[in-house]
Order: structure tokens, then sequence, then C-alpha cells
């Protein structure tokens, strides 16, 4: 694929092979922060404690690991691409993972939990950070770049769909994850993980682009900085990741102590992932409608006004949770898509400010803010819902007062940093216009008959959207700065 083809439209069949793999990568995330800790802890008996310290240990092995690995699959090409090859080699340790966490031999204890999460944390990071950087990359199309992001999403969504229900069809029908049920999720998605990997990497193209100089990347950190809306997408994305990452937390004690109903916790999570997968597409023609910041901040908003009545309902009250399921599900697909695709967006003006190509390193970041936004919940939810005396082991809860606090938590806690997430969105400056000036621009200088330093190019050859530079002006260059 050349720069010529930067804008061309992906056919559909290529899009949806290209979206394949997210389908086993997201069935992973359950069984890491659901069903893993429950069976070691309980099953193998290795306590609640010890569980908690080596996964709390692989995440910030995982956490660490994210920037190096961006850097590296930036300035680094492997056999068969800078995206493509990373998301193979990562494939191994991925699928040993995999293997070992979830048919783990007997006797299996600490020691075996934290080497084979630290493995399986590593290639899961290889191949997201792969993907994700490949996909900021496939199209220099606004529109497009929400339309390759989206697919990719809902293949995520139906993953995370299929974790939720294989474990329980395969343990039986129960509740609780069983060892074969465990065994089966992690056959099925060991099996799944080569087959969609090699479809996607042998049936989508990857543009031909220029290795990023590692030695330089943290000289250039202050070109990150000056990036105004880099910062304000991630500060967004950070107050919405929180948002979201209280209730994710508190899900299976508000279905089981607030509304009463432990039953109904896979259900409910199915209807609103469900709900999810059928409205993305609304999303994605919204976006192209309007603009994908304005879209976002639409479902977010969306999100707050319907999450809210969460915090006041009670035991019983299963029909107005479903209808806050459906709704706040439906946002789901913007939340996903609509902010990486905007990422893609924001890596032009790197391109254009530092000359390299440097879609891994901000990738890597923007996973970083991901896992450290939900670690804050976690961080934030449990202690606050054990200082009111909430006690999951009682039959009450520990009483009516802890049982308000964690309503509270969950329902009406996430609001004020939904409503920050979206004042940081709604004044977005890189519209469709400014975007397509840049990727004019970086067409332009990709051209063999111009060559221009980075950040900088002839007066005459900049149109206005163009010389909208929202990061700092460089020494060598007279060029403006929006605010």
């Amino acid at each position: 694929m050349t720069a010529a083809a930067g804008t061309a439209t992906l056919p559909g069949w290529r899009l949806a092979l290209f979206g394949l793999p997210g389908l086993p990568l997201a069935a992973l995330t359950l069984p890491l922060y659901i069903y893993l800790p429950t069976y070691y802890a309980d099953t193998l008996g290795l306590g609640l404690g010890v569980v908690g310290g080596v996964l709390l240990a692989a995440r910030i092995w995982d956490m660490v690991t994210d920037p190096v690995v961006g850097v590296l699959a930036d300035a680094v090409r492997l056999p068969g691409g800078r995206r493509r090859g990373w998301m193979v080699a990562g494939l191994p340790f991925t699928i040993a993972g995999i293997w070992m966490l979830m048919s783990p031999p007997d006797g299996a204890g600490a020691a075996h939990l934290l080497v084979w999460s630290i493995v399986l944390h590593l290639g899961g990071t290889m191949m997201v950070l792969s993907q994700q950087a490949w996909a900021a990359e496939l199209s220099e199309g606004y529109d497009e770049r929400s339309r390759i992001v989206t697919v990719r999403e809902v293949f995520v969504i139906l993953g995370t769909l299929a974790a939720i229900a294989l474990p329980v069809v395969a343990g039986g029908g129960g509740t609780a994850v069983t060892a074969a049920g465990l065994a089966t999720l992690g056959a099925a998605i060991a099996l799944l993980l080569p087959i969609t990997t090699a479809a996607a990497v042998i049936a989508v193209p990857e543009p031909d682009r220029p290795v990023a100089r590692a030695r330089g990347q943290l000289a250039r950190l202050g070109a990150l900085v000056a990036n105004r809306p880099f910062r304000r997408l991630i500060g967004a994305y950070i107050a919405n990741g929180f948002a979201n990452g209280l209730p994710a937390t508190l899900f299976l004690l508000y279905v089981s102590h607030v509304i009463g109903r432990p039953d109904l916790a896979g259900p409910l999570l199915f209807v609103y992932f469900a709900a999810g997968i059928l409205a993305a597409p609304l999303w994605l023609r919204l976006a192209a409608r309007t603009s994908k910041h304005r879209a976002w901040t639409i479902a977010m908003a969306i999100a707050t006004a319907a999450f809210l009545p969460a915090a006041f309902l009670g035991t019983g009250d299963v029909v107005p949770f479903l209808i806050i399921c459906i709704a706040t599900g439906a946002t789901l697909g913007a939340d996903l898509a609509l902010p990486n695709a905007m990422q893609a967006d924001v890596i032009d003006i790197d391109r254009l400010e530092t000359g390299q190509e440097r879609a891994g390193l901000f990738f890597a970041l923007w996973g970083f803010a991901t896992k450290a936004a939900l670690a804050l919940g976690i961080g934030t939810a449990f202690p606050l819902i054990d200082a009111a005396g909430f006690d999951p082991a009682a039959a009450d809860g520990g009483g009516a007062a802890a049982l308000t606090v964690l309503a509270l938590v969950y329902g009406a806690l996430p609001v004020p940093f939904k409503i920050w997430a979206i004042l940081l969105v709604h004044r977005f400056p890189l519209t469709r216009e400014i975007q397509s000036g840049l990727a004019e621009e970086i067409a332009r200088r990709r051209s063999p008959a111009v060559a221009t330093p980075p950040g900088c190019g002839p007066p005459s050859s900049r149109k206005p959207s163009c010389s909208l530079s929202v990061a700092a002006p460089r020494a060598s260059c007279s060029r403006s700065s929006a605010s």
C-alpha cells in the first residue's frame, strides 16, 4: 500500500479479516480479571492474598513493558513487516501463556502463575500494540480510520461475549468456572489465535513506512508533550476509563447485593455487550455525519444520563437495571472505537513534527493509560466500600448503609469523571478539515520530489489547515501554534 492509496477504502472482506484477531485477543480479558484469580485462589488453594500479589506484580510488568515494546516495534522491522512481523512474533508467547495458565499442571503454585502471566502479558502487548498501530497506518482518511477501528472493536466485543458464555457452558451451566471450563476456553483461544492472525497477516497489506530511530525517541518526547490534541485526548481517555473502571470492578457485587440477583450477572453482561455490537454501526454513521469527537461526546453524555439512576436502585429492580445495561451498552462501541480512531489522527501531527513513524509508541502510552485507569478504579472502589463496612460474605452485605455506599460508588461516582471527559473532548481541535490538510501535507512530503526537514515546509506549500500546528513550533521553522 503506497502513500497515494492512503485514503483508499479497504474492501469489507479484508477489513473483516483484519479485525478477526481481536476476537480471541479480547476473549483473554475476562479470564485474566475474573476467572483466573478465583480458580487459582479457590480451586488450586493459593489463597486470595497470594494470587492478588502475584497478579499485581504481573500487571506492573505489563504496564512497564508497554512503552518498551512500543519503541522497539517502531524501530525494528521484523520479517513480514513492521506491524505484521511484531504481531506474529507475539503469537508464541501468547499461546504458551494461555495454555499454561488455563490448563495448569498438578502442583502449579505462585511461581507458575507469575511466570506464565508475565509471558502472556508480553505476548499480548506485542500483538495488541502491533494491531493498533497497523490500524492507524492502514488509512490516512478521517472516516476510513473510524471504519477500520470500529470493525476491529466489534470483534473485540464478540470475543468478550464468547468468554462470558464458554466457561459456563463447558462447566455444565454453573455460575462458577470449572477446570474443564477454563481449559476449554484456553484451548479455543489458543486454536483461534494463530488462525485469525494468519488470515489478517496474509490478506491485509501493510503500508511501507520507514522505521523510527529508537535512540532518538526519548529526546523527541517533547513533541509528544507539546501535541495538544494528544494531551486532551489521553486526559479524556483516562477520565473516561476511570469512570468505566469503577462499575466494571463492582458489577458482580452490585448485581449480587444491591439488585439481589447474582444469577443474572452473566445474562446482564451479555445484554450489555450485545447492545454494543448492535449500536456500533450507528456511531460510525454519526461520526461520519458530524465528527469523531462530537459522536463520542454524545455517547458519553447518553451513558452518563442513563447510568446515574443505578445509584438509586434496590433489591428486585431487575427491569430498570436491564434498561440501564441496554442504554449504556449501546454506547460501548463509541467508547471503544472513536478514541482509538482519534488517536490515529493525532499521530499525523507527530509525523509532521518529528518526521518519525511512532504509532507503536503512541498506542503503548494509550495502553499504559488504559491499564492505569483500570488499576485506579480498583484501588478506589474497594477501599471506599470497605470503609463503609461492606462485607460480601454477609447475607445483608454489611447493612443498608454499606449497600447505599456500594450503589453510590457504582452509579454516582463515575458521573463527574464522565463529565470531565466530555468537557475535554467537546472542543477537540483536530477536526476533519484539519486532519485532511495534515494527510495532504504528509503525502506531499513522502513524494520523492520533496525533501523537507521534519516539522518544516516552505510557506507556500502550507495550507491554512496544515499550518495549524497543534504542537509547539520548532526553532527552525516559522510555524504558528493553535490554541
